[in-house]
């Protein structure tokens, strides 16, 4: 029986499975560093519905979305989406932690928060599954620094604004070479700028958007970056799942 979250490849008949879809988007070589970039798109360019992402999921964006979680060593999110997009104590299900054991990952990925002026609330992060991460810069406050560490280990990364080259640099030393960015479009515009991605995970909801939403990127100046679609896989609403790659 055909389902809203089925998930077909666009080149072969039936649904794939759970383990069908890990295995499309699983990496060569855990080991080597990685940076794969998530985001859902109307047709005609919209990155958000009302404010928020989660506005143009679909059945099937929001099941590849649990299972790309599976596959990260960390997940990094800018704080501004943090509180957008409403993150509190985020775990994954029974199933995955189980999956994740069973595949030799720990049974929760690490999330790091980017912040460069480290305006969060303590209790906001002290939630999490795992003890997260906090990315900032070295100009921070002292005392808005200690505030965070109470519950999240703090990382420096650039000076006045995050450094995502040394962001990744830093989690890769960490243990954390499989990096999964969730946004936002700003933190995705620095990112693309200082040339640290190397995949793209794009949903193209079947709708369009219209008004002045903003794109998946947000910047002024333009950081071109050729990629090549490594696969393309759709659902029965119309929902398609692009996959780039860095060439």
């Amino acid at each position: 029986m055909t389902t809203a979250s089925d998930i077909h490849a666009l080149s072969m008949g039936g649904a794939l499975s759970d383990e069908q879809l890990l295995a499309c988007y699983a990496v060569d070589d855990r080991s080597q560093p990685w940076l794969r970039a998530n985001f859902v798109s109307s047709i005609d360019g919209a990155a958000t519905h009302d404010g928020v992402s989660g506005g143009l999921g679909t059945d099937a964006d929001g099941r590849l979305f649990a299972l790309l979680r599976r596959l990260a060593d960390v997940i990094i999110v800018g704080a501004g989406t943090l509180r957008q997009e409403g993150y509190r104590n985020l775990s994954l299900d029974d199933d995955a932690a189980a999956w994740r054991r069973a595949n030799g990952l720990s049974a929760q990925p690490t999330f790091a928060i980017v912040s460069a002026s480290l305006r969060l609330e303590p209790d906001d992060l002290a939630s999490y599954a795992v003890r997260p991460l906090v990315i900032t810069t070295s100009r921070v406050a002292a005392k808005a620094r200690a505030r965070v560490e109470e519950v999240a280990d703090v990382v420096v990364a650039g000076d006045y604004e995050v450094d995502t080259a040394e962001m990744t640099r830093g989690l890769v030393e960490r243990g954390y070479p499989q990096q999964h960015s969730e946004g936002g479009p700003t933190l995705f515009a620095t990112m693309l700028a200082q040339g640290v991605v190397d995949e793209l995970c794009l949903t193209v909801s079947p709708r369009l958007e219209g008004g002045s939403a903003r794109r998946i990127v947000d910047a002024a100046n333009a950081s071109p970056q050729p990629m090549a679609l490594a696969h393309a896989l759709s659902a029965p609403d119309g929902t398609l799942l692009l996959r780039y790659v860095r060439p």
